[in-house]
């Protein structure tokens, strides 16, 4: 992993980006991974990549990213637990 992330940080400096720049990238691509994984789930993403809910939601705002909304199977099994 460390060589992948050093081959990372080569292409970023030979590609001319600043520092700020380099890090919305990863934090953007970071974000809009995490949130794939977790189908959207703000409280579930910010607790793998270690930060507060609400600031999630602010970059996500800043990046304009999109939340995916949750399976509708999903929030129809929660139903059906619920009311069993």
């Amino acid at each position: 992993m460390q060589g992948n992330f050093e081959r990372l940080v080569d292409d970023l400096l030979e590609g001319g980006f600043f520092l700020q720049e380099a890090v919305e990238l990863i934090e953007r691509t970071l974000i809009a991974r995490v949130l794939e994984r977790t189908g959207g789930n703000c409280t579930a993403a910010s607790k793998q990549l270690g930060i507060h809910r609400n600031t999630l939601q602010r970059k996500i705002a800043d990046f304009k990213l999109e939340r995916k909304p949750p399976h509708k199977a999903k929030a129809l099994r929660r139903r059906a637990a619920a009311a069993s």
